[in-house]
Formats: C-alpha cells, structure tokens, sequence
C-alpha cells in the first residue's frame, strides 16, 4: 500500500468518524441513514453529467452494491433496534474486516501478506476494546441481535468487495463512485417513502441541514475508500477504514469530554499498532 493510498484512507476514516457524530435525527437510525444516503447521493447529480455513464461491466458490480447496502441499512437498524449501541456496534464493526478477508480469499482468491493480516486481527482487538472500556451493566446481548448484528457485518464485506472490483473496471474509479452514491440514493428514498410516506416531506424539511452536511462527509469518506481499493488490497484497506472508530473515540473525549481511561489508551496503542502493520504488509 503506497504511503497516499495509506493516508488517504486514514483521513476518509476522520470523515466517517466526523458523519457519524454529525447526524443523530432523534432515535430513529433508519431515518437518519436514510436521509443521509438521499443527500450524498443528491449532491452527485450535477457530477454525473461530467463523468458519463460507467463502464459497462461495472454495472453488475453497481447493482449488487445497492443491494448489499440496501440489505445493510435494515439489518443495521434492526440491530439497534434489539440491543444497545455497544452491545452490536463492535460486533458488526469487529467482524466485518474479517469476514471481507475470508470472502476476498475464496471468491477473489486475494491473498495478504503476514504483516497486514496481524494488522487486521490487532483492528479488530481494538475495537473490541473499544467497547468494553464503557462500563455496561449487563451484557445479555438476544440471539436474534447477534444474528443482525452479523448479517450487518456480511453485508458490510459484500458491498466493500462489489465496490472494490467496481472500481476496477474502467480507466478511472470516479463515475463508479458517484453512480453508487447516486442509485443508492434513490434507492434509499424510496424506502423511507415506503416506510414514512405523507411525514417523509417534513422530515426532510426538519433535519436537511445535518443530513445534507453528513451526506457530502458519507460522500467524501466512502468515495475515498472507493478510489483507495482501486489502488491497493480490498481488504486491506476496508480494515483500515474501521480505525474510524479510534478517531469517533477521540471525538467524544474531546467534544463531550468523555474521561479517558487505561483500556481506551491500551485500545488506542493496540489499534495502532494494526495500522503500522497494514502499512509494513
């Protein structure tokens, strides 16, 4: 992975951490994910008429990619919607780097060196960390939150391995990024319709402000990540992406004034430690 690529996807993990704690459109997420997605993918519009149409076998690759995000959207809202954020989140994050390795491995037979596949493990041990440095009263987490919270975690390493081939095909990876954000907000419009209909309008009207700046930030972090597999392992750098969640950390201590404790510090070195591998591998 070339020292660009690296950088790059460490700054779209910034963003990703920055959207995330950006746009809360009360407790309902499928809303906010909604709203989010219809946004980023409304502001491509006036760029797709620069870019063309992508090439034509990318288009398979956009097709399952709606689908797949589509698939995650409902089983992510599902997820919190059967248990608390901490209890699913590391779950569904954790594991989604994983899964994207095996799956590479077996359908694209994409191979990783020793270094980055330490750098992979030691992420995930990371995040983990992550959440159980918050104390939590009980943790009794429903077998039918777990089966979501791991079909959110498939559904994360399929449409990073659609988007990754997707932005392959073709001299550029730029109108396969904006095509994707565009179809997925369609898509996801159409849902929120379906599930909001007469109240979908001045939900809009409400919460555009955050959902537009969150959508543009979803824009940039992704598109990022889009044009880094084009460039470097998919797997590789799909891990590297959920040091999104160090950064989300960081955040909260610094804007909600959250106490840092020895485990969030130990969380902090052993992360780091997996992005000093992937770089090494």
């Amino acid at each position: 992975m070339s020292i660009t690529v690296f950088i790059a996807v460490l700054f779209a993990a910034i963003f990703h951490a920055c959207w995330n704690a950006l746009v809360k459109v009360g407790s309902d997420r499928f809303l906010g994910i909604s709203l989010l997605t219809f946004f980023s993918g409304a502001v491509t519009l006036p760029a797709l008429f620069w870019v063309g149409l992508p090439d034509v076998g990318a288009w398979k690759w956009l097709i399952l990619s709606v689908l797949f995000h589509i698939g995650y959207t409902l089983s992510l809202s599902r997820c919190y919607t059967l248990a608390d954020f901490n209890q699913v989140y590391p779950i569904s994050r954790g594991s989604a780097p994983l899964m994207t390795a095996f799956l590479g491995f077996f359908l694209f037979h994409e191979t990783l060196p020793i270094a980055g596949l330490i750098g992979i493990l030691f992420i995930i041990l990371g995040i983990i960390l992550i959440s159980r440095s918050r104390k939590i009263a009980e943790f009794n987490l429903r077998k039918d939150a777990l089966f979501f919270a791991l079909l959110t975690a498939l559904f994360t390493a399929s449409y990073t391995l659609s988007d990754g081939n997707g932005s392959r095909v073709g001299e550029t990876p730029f109108a396969y990024i904006l095509w994707l954000f565009f179809l997925n907000g369609i898509a996801m419009y159409l849902l929120a319709w379906l599930r909001y209909r007469q109240h979908l309008k001045i939900k809009i009207k409400d919460y555009w402000k955050p959902a537009f700046f969150g959508g543009v930030m979803q824009l940039v972090s992704y598109g990022i990540v889009i044009w880094a597999m084009s460039h470097a392992s998919i797997v590789l750098v799909a891990a590297l992406r959920e040091t999104s969640v160090l950064f989300a950390m960081i955040l909260s201590v610094y804007l909600l004034k959250e106490q840092f404790n020895r485990k969030q510090l130990l969380a902090c070195l052993v992360i780091l430690a997996g992005i000093v591998a992937i770089k090494m591998g």
